[in-house]
């Protein structure tokens, strides 16, 4: 399998899972539209005939990864950040997915980080309140902190450190939820929150740290250098690949009951990160050592969606594997490391 078809196979299961006449010709910006789950966003809508604006200032997210939709009619690339850019043209749809989701990333630069979740939402949802538009917002699992209801429901209210380490992302992400609601409240708009667990496929970013665990994992064994487990490797997450993510965020956009509604989007399968390493290391026939590093602080011990809620509204359920999944990602990374794109 090449890294062509890796993508390929994606964009399919992803095509075959929504509804193509409901997107055509509407009017969709996606904020974050550069980045790992943006750029699929854009291109699954550019090919289900929706016209899209993709707004990114490249802080995280990559030409690399929509180059490919520029020259397309029913595509424009805006280069701004989100907490400043001027929305001025009627919109159906806005899609907000901007953010800094690495901790490696919002422990340097917190205020940045808190930025598009605050600022950003807040100029979002007045341009929807303009327009009359529907906001999809990409909220996260961060929000549960260290949840103690596992398989969480949407209605736990979470356990997270205010003021901790993790808290520029967590809260700015619990702020933006609470002002979506809000202005739902208010004004009457159509909102919609999807807290997306953690997820993976090509185009993540080789370079993120943790919180990025599968790419960090598989540069390593790639690499045959040691792959490296914080703590004792026991905590618990639930990965998600990135069609079926794409395939529950369209139709969270479709579906009608899902106004005004928080829907974990995620995959109810949980793994330990010892045997994700073990898993990883044996599909690229690696020799790489496992070894174990202190653990990072206010890591949530186990980390898993109860996805009733997105089987009830939205008749979705993951259907791509962890061992698919992981194949097709360790081609496109193959591919990242043979280029020298990294």
């Amino acid at each position: 399998m090449t890294p062509d078809e890796a993508v390929g196979r994606t964009l399919s299961y992803i095509l075959d899972g929504v509804s193509s006449n409901f997107f055509e010709g509407a009017r969709i910006l996606v904020t974050g539209g550069a980045g790992f789950i943006g750029s699929w966003l854009s291109e699954a809508l550019v090919y289900l005939n929706a016209h899209i604006i993709c707004l990114d200032n490249f802080s995280t997210g990559k030409i690399d990864n929509i180059k490919h939709l520029i020259w397309r009619k029913n595509f424009k690339l805006v280069k701004a950040d989100v907490s400043k850019a001027k929305i001025n043209e009627k919109i159906d749809v806005i899609i907000h997915g901007a953010s800094i989701p690495s901790p490696d990333d919002y422990v340097r630069r917190p205020v940045e980080a808190m930025l598009p979740n605050s600022l950003g939402t807040l100029n979002v949802l007045e341009a929807a309140r303009r327009y009359d538009s529907v906001v999809l917002y990409l909220s996260t699992s961060e929000v549960y902190g260290d949840a103690e209801i596992v398989p969480t429901p949407e209605t736990y209210w979470g356990k997270v450190n205010p003021i901790g380490p993790r808290s520029p992302y967590d809260e700015s992400k619990r702020f933006s939820e609470a002002l979506c609601m809000a202005y739902e409240s208010q004004y009457g708009l159509d909102v919609r929150i999807a807290r997306i667990f953690n997820t993976y496929g090509p185009r993540i970013d080789p370079e993120a740290k943790y919180a990025r665990v599968i790419p960090r994992f598989i540069m390593q064994a790639l690499s045959n250098e040691p792959i490296t487990v914080h703590g004792d490797g026991k905590q618990t997450r639930s990965f998600l690949y990135i069609s079926d993510a794409i395939v529950a965020l369209l139709k969270m956009v479709e579906v009608k009951k899902a106004r005004g509604e928080v829907i974990n989007i995620g995959n109810p399968e949980e793994i330990s990160i010892i045997e994700l390493a073990r898993i990883i290391k044996k599909l690229t026939n690696s020799s790489s050592p496992i070894v174990h590093i202190p653990p990072r602080p206010d890591d949530p011990r186990r980390r898993c969606p109860d996805i009733s809620k997105a089987k009830r509204l939205l008749q979705w359920w993951p259907k791509v594997s962890l061992e698919e999944g992981l194949k097709y990602t360790i081609t496109w990374f193959k591919e990242v490391i043979k280029s020298g794109k990294r």
